[in-house]
């Protein structure tokens, strides 16, 4: 009698544990490390790029050090920082990581405006190669992010849910860190217009 109740008790126990959440909980976690992970290959693709773009300007505007140096330093924020799949679990972390991307991002941005000023640059082979590529990967970089953003909307709904809930309070799973843009409350300002100048 025992062994036939202690067999239903693990039976009911069995049968409750597949229906908990915790093996979708463990996939959409794996989706978020996925879709992390091409994020930081988008980055470094582009923190590759930018040696080559720094001495290809450098060779034609040579006079530009201000910024070629700010390019240069933000990519050594860029390296300074561990960027390992575990970082979507600490926001604080995440954050430092998406300003330091941001402020690569307005260096390269400069540089771009600086290499404008000089049509010996802009014609040159490399250099246009170099600024094709750099934009693909802003694009791939884009998309990346967009699919970490939905990835992890997803588990965070997920951990959200219940029956789901319990289990992920029950194994100590909590919401995964997203984007966010670097000044929220003044991209809600509309933009000030001033035509009298």
């Amino acid at each position: 009698m025992r062994r036939a109740l202690a067999g239903a008790l693990l039976l009911l126990a069995t049968l409750s544990l597949g229906g908990c959440g915790y093996n979708e909980l463990q996939q959409k976690d794996e989706q978020v490390k996925a879709a992390w992970s091409e994020v930081l290959n988008q980055y470094q693709r582009r923190a590759d790029l930018v040696p080559n773009l720094v001495n290809t300007v450098k060779g034609f505007a040579a006079q530009e050090q201000q910024v070629l140096l700010g390019v240069t330093n933000a990519r050594a924020r860029v390296g300074a920082i561990q960027a390992t799949p575990e970082l979507v679990n600490d926001p604080q972390a995440l954050q430092r990581f998406i300003q330091a991307q941001g402020q690569l991002g307005s260096a390269l941005s400069r540089l771009m405006v600086v290499a404008e000023q000089y049509p010996q640059l802009k014609s040159d082979a490399n250099f246009r190669e170099l600024q094709a590529q750099l934009e693909g990967t802003e694009n791939r970089i884009a998309v990346a992010r967009n699919r970490f953003i939905r990835a992890t909307q997803d588990y965070n709904v997920t951990v959200r849910s219940f029956p789901v809930n319990l289990t992920a309070m029950m194994f100590g799973l909590k919401e995964k860190a997203q984007f966010a843009v670097e000044d929220e409350k003044a991209l809600a300002q509309p933009p000030k217009v001033d035509f009298s100048k």
